[in-house]
């Protein structure tokens, strides 16, 4: 090989190589902004759960036998429209230390899940 053409190849890795550490960088950037995104939703479905539906709303009937584990409740509850996010509600039942409670409740879906943990413990310390 001559000169030239070896000086070609040195400056054609260089380049390759870079390249390579620009879409190695591209995709970290990307995975960091959609890794972002999903904290930033979760974090706001934890805080801030709004109601599924406006008011009125409809009444939904729940009835628990007080076997059920909080996650269990949140399974319940998503399944009859009443909240969005099940694992949502059973972080926000344990910051709120709700626990499962046997009964019969109505609940509205235009009350949000920080309301329905209030109604279930309430449900509680009546019979407390």
């Amino acid at each position: 090989m001559s000169k030239i053409t070896t000086e070609i190849n040195k400056i054609s890795l260089a380049v390759i190589n870079i390249a390579i550490k620009l879409v190695f960088y591209a995709l970290v950037v990307v995975l960091l902004v959609v890794a972002a995104r999903q904290s930033y939703a979760f974090g706001h479905s934890i805080f801030y759960a709004p109601a599924m539906e406006e008011s009125p709303g409809r009444d939904v009937t729940v009835t628990l036998t007080g076997d059920e584990s909080v996650r269990e409740v949140g399974r319940i509850l998503e399944e009859d429209g009443l909240i969005r996010d099940d694992v949502s509600f059973t972080i926000q039942a344990l910051c709120y230390e709700y626990k499962v409670k046997a009964g019969e409740y109505v609940l509205n879906t235009s009350v949000d899940s920080k309301e329905l943990i209030g109604i279930l413990n309430e449900g509680r310390e009546e019979e407390e």
